[in-house]
């Protein structure tokens, strides 16, 4: 997610960790819940296999006032792209596959819209971000919750997703491919992916509290509430996610457990019990850059490679070996980092969009550890944040008066020039009709992405989603034919902070009706 929203900041004096100041910590926590208006927040810090840290903050819900605490559940999203490479990892140990084995292996109907790529993509392709999809491409298929296409639909369809760059040529992230990674562990194993997670992992590891999905969570009481900013304040939503998308981030956990399964995986990837589930030879290739990132020359970490494993992001940070991953599901962030050679593992689980929020803890702890002098990460972020959203609102508001002067023109276009059906590929019908005075947007396989149509210029409207929690208008651009009829049509965001998920710019709208 990329929404930040700061109310106030306080400044925090210098936290000393080489043994816990709890007091101070806690003052942090309840502060950065302040500034960026989250309602709930649980951290963890484990230090040499101890538990340093473990508590929650704040109400898990706006609605029912219950407080949060470090066993309440909370959607980890695409931090459970580690398990799903775990689980890929447990079967190549077992010889059940190969990370270089081609995915037609296992899903023989899977292919690419390239010829090439489809004959060649492997598994370690698909976790790896490398199959030349663009950022978030396809995520519409499954996002947001309430559509109706399956884990074969998706499957289907990937190959009607266009390459955003040549294949294995770069990495944009990507969280269909791990869709279709999932759908080879099913088939190898037999086992639905949430089964064998639970099953194979998070019971051996000892994760009792957790699940491989939200459906398999529904009638735990103890889970948080999804939290959005609607103008400008953070109010409860509805939870969001797609069972068909587990495999990319569908895990519900809490503090306890995600201490326990950073300590496994500091120490060799090895169970209370002593059970190794997953080999050296595996770990080696895991936590090994697959794809490079650049990094800026100058950062707060003296940062000189980054880049992602397979399924981590993988850096040094002040000379030591970090792994991390961030989650982020309308209405929750989490962030969960390691560096496995201090034996230090720091989580936070948030139930609000805020990236800075988990940012700043995170940050602050690991600074402590590092003995580097209080950097204030909170006042660092509130202001940045606190700029951000003036310049998001300022050209939000600049759209819609825009949108209001040309509504009252005679430019706009006429009902007869672009109502009707338009088709893409993946995504399937859109149905552009008028009910009453106001024109409606109404995608076939994604009903809770409606919404009404707001002129804007002589050939495009705004569509302002009538779930304004989502923060995604778009605006429609029609193409019209010599005889003044749209043909087709193009969307692209509004505004920049819309979440990539949201990749109506990557349709292909053709009016068939």
């Amino acid at each position: 997610m990329k929404k930040f929203y700061p109310v106030l900041f306080l400044l925090i004096s210098t936290l000393n960790f080489a043994q816990v100041d709890q007091k101070k910590l806690d003052e942090l926590i309840q502060n950065t819940l302040k500034t960026f208006d989250v309602p709930g927040m649980s951290v963890g810090i484990i230090k040499d296999g101890k538990l340093i840290y473990s508590k929650g903050f704040g109400v898990a819900s706006l609605t029912t006032k219950k407080p949060m605490d470090e066993n309440t559940l909370v959607g980890i999203a695409s931090n459970s792209k580690g398990f799903t490479v775990t689980a890929l990892a447990i079967l190549a140990d077992e010889g059940k596959l190969n990370w270089d084995d081609k995915v037609s292996k296992y899903i023989p109907e899977f292919k690419l819209s390239e010829a090439y790529p489809s004959q060649e993509v492997t598994i370690k392709d698909l976790v790896t971000h490398r199959a030349g999809l663009g950022l978030g491409a396809g995520d519409l298929m499954f996002f947001p919750e309430g559509g109706t296409q399956t884990v074969n639909d998706i499957v289907k369809n990937i190959r009607y997703l266009k390459p955003n760059y040549s294949f294995r040529n770069g990495m944009e992230y990507n969280n269909v491919m791990f869709i279709v990674a999932g759908e080879i562990i099913h088939r190898v194993s037999n086992l639905d992916w949430a089964d064998f997670i639970e099953q194979r992992i998070l019971k051996p590891v000892g994760m009792i509290s957790s699940f491989g999905s939200y459906d398999h969570a529904k009638n735990v009481l103890n889970k948080i509430g999804a939290h959005a900013p609607i103008n400008g304040k953070a109010v409860q939503v509805p939870h969001d996610w797609n069972d068909t998308a587990n495999a990319a981030g569908g895990i519900m956990s809490n503090i306890k457990d995600m201490t326990i399964w950073a300590d496994f995986l500091m120490n060799g990837w090895t169970t209370k019990d002593g059970k190794k589930l997953v080999s050296d030879k595996q770990i080696q290739q895991i936590w090994q850059i697959q794809r490079p990132i650049s990094v800026a020359l100058k950062n707060p970490y003296d940062t000189h490679f980054y880049g992602y494993g397979m399924g981590w992001f993988l850096s040094d940070v002040k000379g030591h070996f970090q792994v991390q991953h961030t989650g982020g599901l309308i209405g929750t962030v989490t962030q969960f980092t390691l560096i496995p050679d201090m034996k230090l593992g720091i989580v936070v689980l948030t139930n609000q969009q805020s990236g800075a929020a988990f940012n700043t803890i995170t940050n602050t702890v690991k600074d402590n550890y590092f003995g580097i002098e209080d950097r204030n990460w909170l006042k660092t972020y509130g202001d940045r944040m606190q700029n951000y959203d003036i310049k998001i609102a300022k050209g939000k508001a600049d759209v819609f008066a825009k949108s209001d002067s040309f509504s009252r023109s005679n430019s706009v276009p006429k009902d007869s020039q672009f109502i009707g059906t338009y088709a893409d590929k993946w995504f399937g019908d859109v149905d552009i009709k008028k009910e009453g005075k106001n024109y409606r947007f109404n995608p076939k396989n994604s009903p809770r992405l409606k919404g009404t149509l707001l002129p804007y210029s002589e050939n495009t409207f705004i569509v302002k989603l009538d779930n304004q929690s989502y923060d995604a208008d778009e605006f429609i651009t029609f193409n019209f034919d010599e005889n003044g009829n749209a043909t087709s049509a193009k969307m692209k965001p509004i505004s920049d902070v819309t979440d990539f998920s949201f990749d109506f710019g990557d349709l292909d709208l053709q009016k068939v009706k």
